[in-house]
């Protein structure tokens, strides 16, 4: 359970020409991977509610997956590495890359690793994370074989939420993987957090209404500095907690929504000392 020497940044803007495409494609999906309407989507998320414990809305909170570090006694909400601790205290989420395996970490996954017609790994250049073949529901069951355990060692550690990253990893894939192919798979996960007895939030991509897959809340990126925080309110309400990377991502994110959500402005890496800021 390697922790991530530094912090990821995936920001939840779509990538230019494919919000359009998203929001058709999250209508029909909400329909396809888990075989309900809207109508019964909405009212899953309010079973999913009953069942799991949810942050407080619009606590001061901080990002920590890029290391632990004491926060003041104002944090009600922290999220950390899967291989961390959770802090006594407050409401822990725990960090999963659950579509990407990690730098040296690709052994783990064996053939589930996405390759293309050559027979090459298709990586994300950014993180240099080879992505993870969820194309088939064979393929995606296998890949949550490796993954139950690590979201049911956070529920053992005593985090009270999990936090699924790169499920917009399919946007990288050069068209081998669909949105559709991302949330049969995010479905499987988020059952088997809830049976753990955790939240489970969605990561970025917030055209995406991941209620229809059992999603709880929401964590996204630079949703001020992008003007995008309403997309992600619209499926999950106050439940999102937005971590802001700029002066400025943290002023637009605080005057429009501050008063509402959970707030931070973390350093690119998230070091442990690196620099940290809320609302006022």
């Amino acid at each position: 359970m390697g922790a991530r020497g530094t912090g990821r940044v995936r920001r939840g803007a779509a990538v230019a020409g494919t919000v359009a495409a998203l929001a058709l494609a999250a209508a029909g999906c909400a329909t396809q991977a888990g075989d309900e309407g809207p109508g019964e989507s909405t009212e899953r998320s309010a079973e999913a509610d009953g069942a799991v414990g949810l942050p407080p809305a619009g606590a001061r909170w901080d990002y920590q997956i890029g290391g632990p570090r004491d926060v003041p006694d104002d944090v009600a909400v922290v999220e950390r590495d899967r291989a961390a601790e959770p802090l006594a205290g407050v409401y822990n989420l725990c960090y999963v890359n659950a579509f990407q395996a990690q730098p040296g970490d690709e052994a783990t996954w064996g053939d589930l690793l996405l390759v293309d017609a050559a027979g090459e790994p298709v990586v994300d250049e950014d993180w240099d994370e080879v992505l993870l073949d969820t194309s088939t529901p064979e393929r995606r069951e296998a890949l949550v074989a490796v993954v139950r355990p690590w979201i049911e060692g956070c529920a053992e550690d005593g985090f009270d939420a999990v936090e699924l990253d790169n499920l917009d990893s399919f946007l990288r894939s050069d068209g081998l993987l669909t949105l559709d192919d991302a949330a049969a798979y995010a479905e499987l996960l988020v059952e088997v957090g809830h049976e753990a007895g955790l939240a489970v939030a969605q990561k970025n991509l917030g055209e995406y209404d991941g209620t229809a897959v059992g999603f709880d809340l929401a964590v996204v990126e630079e949703c001020g500095a992008y003007d995008e925080c309403g997309a992600s309110t619209a499926s999950y309400g106050d439940r999102v907690l937005v971590v802001e990377y700029t002066d400025e991502g943290l002023a637009t994110a605080c005057a429009g929504w501050g008063d509402e959500l959970s707030v931070v402005r973390r350093d690119l890496d998230l070091a442990p000392d690196g620099e940290r800021a809320w609302c006022d």
